[in-house]
């Protein structure tokens, strides 16, 4: 049985109907109910089978307006380049000691970096970062020399994606508390990505669907034209 929460919340929301984007924001903002500041997540279902290496979907993207979110850094780096981390804001910057940390189960951190020189190190981690989506890795920028850079851009609103095996990707794209406009530019500059991210081996529709939400909210469907 659904809560009267979640009742309310659905009043008006046609599950079977396609919103524009504008009014599908607008929805979710008004529906949004929780004590703390939601955050809005996009859903798109992609025309693509990830377990084929040619339709796979990754990439990173920076959102106009941020996530509203803090985001830990970690950064796997040793002498000048560890510097640079912490003087760019890094919470976490190690070696042996952050390997050691990190296999003892503690991941205080959202987004790791690592310079390619602490990939053999990293790469011993790959049963415990990979699930997560947290290994480094030189396609979504997070294996470079440009910690300071790298580092940045985390911090500033910089949102991975990586579609999993259902042909889903899934993203947070801004806080309840952002105006309307600032959300729309996020979602816009998110879906943009997306599309450019199209691999060679995708056929036929690829973008199928579109939903919005907020974390405790109703999801809304869009109308995927008015979301590209």
């Amino acid at each position: 049985m659904a809560g009267k929460k979640t009742v309310k919340a659905r009043e008006g929301i046609d599950r079977n109907k396609l919103y524009g984007l504008e009014d599908a924001v607008k929805m979710v903002k008004a529906r949004a109910s929780a004590k703390f500041d939601e955050t809005v997540e996009i859903a798109m279902n992609l025309g693509v089978d990830p377990r084929h290496a040619d339709q796979m979907v990754r990439g990173v993207v920076s959102l106009p307006n941020g996530t509203g979110k803090t985001v830990r850094v970690a950064v796997f780096a040793r002498g000048a380049k560890a510097d640079e981390a912490r003087a760019a804001g890094a919470d976490i910057v190690g070696a042996e000691d952050l390997l050691e940390t990190i296999q003892g189960g503690k991941l205080d951190f959202d987004r790791c970096i690592a310079t390619p020189d602490m990939m053999p190190l990293v790469g011993r981690l790959g049963k415990i970062l990979g699930p997560r989506n947290l290994m480094p890795n030189p396609k979504v920028g997070t294996v470079t020399m440009d910690v300071k850079g790298a580092v940045g851009a985390a911090k500033g609103g910089a949102v991975e994606y990586r579609v999993e095996k259902a042909g889903i990707i899934h993203a947070g794209v801004g806080k309840v508390s952002f105006t309307e406009d600032a959300l729309l530019q996020n979602i816009k500059a998110f879906t943009d990505a997306v599309v450019k991210s199209k691999p060679a081996g995708a056929k036929g529709t690829y973008v199928k669907r579109v939903s919005v939400s907020s974390t405790m909210g109703p999801g809304v469907h869009v109308e995927p034209g008015t979301a590209l």
